[in-house]
Formats: C-alpha cells, structure tokens, sequence
C-alpha cells in the first residue's frame, strides 16, 4: 500500500518510522527535505504533486496555519488532482478550521478525515497511539487498516469537528495535570525532599498517572528534550480557549495552564519537552 505523507516533525517522523516497518511505502513532502532523506524515501517537491501517485494523503503538522498552506497554498494539495482523494489531517488543528477544510475538499470532489492522533513519540513507536476521527464512514474504514498499524486504540465519531474538539479538551487535561505534577515536585525540592522520594510517592498516591510514568525520568534527569513541545500544548490550549468562547464559557483553570506554558515559552522553553515547566519553580 502507497500513502502520502506530510510532516516529519517529531511526532510524524515516529508515525512514518512505524508505517515503514509496518510495511506501508511513503511518499513525502516535507519542507526540509533533508528529514525526508534520512528515511531513504521518494519525495516530490510540492504537496500537489503527491496526488499525482496516491489516493491517501496523511498529514500531521504544527497549526491549521500550516495544514491550510499545505491544503490551498501555492502548490498545495488543491492544485494536483484532488477529485476522489482522501486526506487524513492528524494536525491538532483549530475546531473552526476542520470544518473549513473538509468544506472546501468537498467543493474540490475530495474527502477530508479530521483525524487529530493523541501520544507522543514513544508510543507512536511502539504502535500505541490513540486516534479519534471524524468524516466519511466510508473513507474512515479504508484508512482503519492504516492507523492500525500505529494506534492502539480507534475511536470513530462520525462528523469532522468533533474528533479535534476532542483533542483540545483531552490536551487542556494534559496540560493542566502535567503543570501540578511540574509544579509540586519543584516545591517539594525546595522544601528539602528528595526528587526521587517524592516522586515515588506521587506514583502510589493521588499523583499516579500515565502523564507521570511518561514523564518521571525527563523530571529526575532534567533531559527535557522535545518528544511534546512547550510551543504544541500552548497552541492546543489556545484553540480549546477559542473552543471554549465560542460556547460562552469559561475557565479559570484552563486560562491558568495556558498561561504557565506562556510563561514558559517566555522563559526560552518553547521549544523544550512540555514536562519542562518543571523549571519555572526549579530555577
């Protein structure tokens, strides 16, 4: 099986490593092409072209900013030969965003999957990812295979929109819970108790979590290289901030995380592991 594939970032250069040795042949476009290199896969030298040899495209990039531009920029996907393809956007996109896109793919004959995936790098490696997708039942069931190879868990929820607001309040939950775990183990430093001990602790008590077992080596070694950027989760807090004024609400907790993650990017940290909030109250 041939796919397209747009975005070797962090995240998607995991994803695309697993689809490789699942067997799935890649063609890529990437905007460093020497990324695309290191994997000894064929490239072309725009989006557009990629629908020229394949029915799928997947992509997974940083902002709807850049999945627009990959969409309906110049020499975006739109300009190749759009009619009948299927495009898988993984992007943790803006919930408004999705809705334009599959809209305007559907003007063009194509079919848009709002497929945001929820992990990071090692679990993408390991072929335990989660994804939730929303678009054509139909066009949902030939990618299944796909994700299969890189998801653990598959969550379909009919229409595009739903899955990405999905995303950003599971990530307002990532965000918030990985500040208090940053936060209270910095305290507990300061206060005289030992990192390990504390986090110890944490792990048999109310702090025990999956974010924590992921987490706990990048705090006690203080390795906070990225596998889920400062800059990813303040954009993704972002957009569930948008999310949220377009239902009228708000949330004092939400506009707290966010700012800690703006503070950090501030601070230099942007584009450090999100765990590295840790440092605002270590330094």
């Amino acid at each position: 099986m041939k796919i397209g594939f747009i975005g070797l970032g962090k995240l998607g250069r995991a994803i695309a490593e697993r689809l490789i040795e699942s067997g799935i042949e890649l063609v890529v476009w990437n905007r460093t092409v020497e990324k695309a290199k290191e994997l000894g896969i064929p490239t072309v030298n725009c989006p557009a072209e990629l629908t020229k040899v394949v029915d799928k495209v997947f992509i997974i990039v940083f902002d709807s900013q850049a999945s627009e531009e990959v969409l309906f920029g110049k020499g975006g996907l739109v300009e190749g030969e759009i009619e009948g393809k299927t495009i898988v956007d993984m992007t943790t996109n803006h919930f408004l965003y999705v809705k334009t896109a599959e809209r305007e793919l559907k003007n063009h004959g194509a079919f848009y999957l709002d497929a945001p995936v929820f992990g990071s790098v090692i679990p993408a490696r390991k072929g335990e990812l989660t994804t939730v997708i929303g678009g054509n039942r139909q066009k949902f069931e030939e990618v299944r295979p796909i994700f299969e190879k890189f998801c653990k868990k598959i969550f379909y929820v009919k229409e595009a929109g739903k899955a990405t607001k999905i995303k950003l309040l599971n990530n307002f939950v990532l965000g918030g819970i990985m500040d208090i775990l940053a936060e209270s183990i910095a305290i507990a430093v300061k206060a005289g108790i030992e990192k390990d001990l504390f986090i110890d602790v944490l792990s048999a008590g109310a702090g025990n979590s999956y974010i924590l077992n992921a987490k706990k080596e990048k705090i006690l070694k203080e390795d906070f290289s990225p596998h889920f950027s400062v800059n990813l989760i303040y954009k993704d807090l972002h957009y569930a901030q948008d999310l949220l004024k377009e239902l009228e609400l708000f949330s004092f907790t939400l506009s707290a995380v966010k700012e800690t993650y703006g503070l950090a990017k501030k601070e230099g940290l942007g584009e450090e592991d999100f765990s590295a909030v840790y440092k605002l109250l270590s330094l």
